[in-house]
């Protein structure tokens, strides 16, 4: 069994993911760290106790960071709908997370386990960045670190020009950990776009499922799903769950070796990935950048993990 720990800002699309690592027959997942981005804080901590209580799952979550590390946070509520979940009706509230903060969870679960843990990040990489800044032994203990995070080597941003949201939501904390030395996996926007689109016939094959994990995930997406396609896609796209397919199956996925560094300042620059692909500078390659993930294999996980 792999041991994974994630991090996330429980939105709808990240709920999805967390099912796909909950039910992975090969994957235990040892925790899950909430921070505040997509949704405050205390929102993504009652979504992310609901997804595992929904999937029958005994998974320890903790609260992490309620702000950004240098900035005022700025939700993507506009696009997930007010309760992160699209505002259709859930009971969330009135749970308890576990006592810890999110940032000491991350060391204590990988000094804990060197060599064994895979973390796989969601949202803003507050807690990560945190984490690595108290105990930087981290870097060389964790086995994998999966980023959805930034928008490959084109781009398009999908809240700026060139800028992914999680990036631009705490770009400070996306340079430190960029820089840090961690073994980096970076699964940005443009493979969502590429390859995670929920058509009019897989959004159709997912109603079709008729299984209470398939409609949670239906009519968690419903606001995010409109909000696609009045800016262009097919249907609402799913960075997160590609994510998590790539860390759970990363045999599928082409990469490259590449310098990677975050852009911080303000204006069109917040959060931009700064990638070198042409070996222009002096500095070693230090992520790996997924250029390209299969959709009929990603969808085929996503189904299976939907189903009864």
């Amino acid at each position: 069994m792999r041991r994974f720990l994630i991090d996330t800002d429980t939105a709808s699309d990240d709920a999805v993911a967390l099912i796909m690592a909950l039910r992975h027959p090969d994957v235990t997942v040892e925790a899950i760290t909430v921070g505040c981005g997509n949704v405050g804080l205390d929102q993504a901590v009652q979504n992310a106790l609901y997804t595992v209580e929904f999937c029958g799952a005994d998974v320890p979550v903790y609260a992490g960071a309620p702000r950004p590390m240098m900035r005022t946070l700025e939700t993507a509520q506009y696009v997930h709908g007010a309760d992160g979940m699209g505002d259709c009706g859930l009971p969330l509230s009135g749970r308890t997370p576990a006592a810890g903060r999110g940032c000491d969870v991350i060391v204590d679960t990988i000094l804990g386990a060197p060599g064994e843990i895979t973390l796989v990040t969601l949202g803003p990489l507050t807690n990560v960045a945190l984490a690595v800044m108290r105990a930087p032994e981290i870097v060389e203990a964790v086995d994998r670190v999966v980023v959805m995070g930034g928008t490959g080597v084109h781009g398009p941003g999908n809240v700026s020009a060139m800028a992914e949201y999680n990036f631009w939501a705490d770009p400070e904390a996306a340079q430190i950990v960029t820089r840090s030395g961690l073994p980096l996996e970076f699964v940005g926007w443009d493979i969502s776009i590429g390859s995670a689109v929920v058509t009019a016939e897989r959004h159709a094959a997912l109603k079709a499922m008729g299984t209470p994990l398939a409609d949670f995930a239906v009519s968690i997406a419903q606001v995010v799903r409109e909000f696609a396609m009045s800016n262009g896609l097919e249907g609402d796209d799913l960075p997160d769950p590609i994510a998590m397919a790539h860390a759970i199956d990363p045999s599928r996925s082409e990469h490259q070796r590449l310098w990677v560094d975050v852009m911080v300042g303000d204006g069109p620059q917040r959060g931009v990935m700064d990638v070198d692909q042409i070996g222009i500078t002096d500095a070693e390659p230090n992520i790996d950048v997924v250029t390209h993930y299969p959709s009929d294999h990603f969808f085929e996980m996503l189904y299976s993990s939907l189903a009864e």
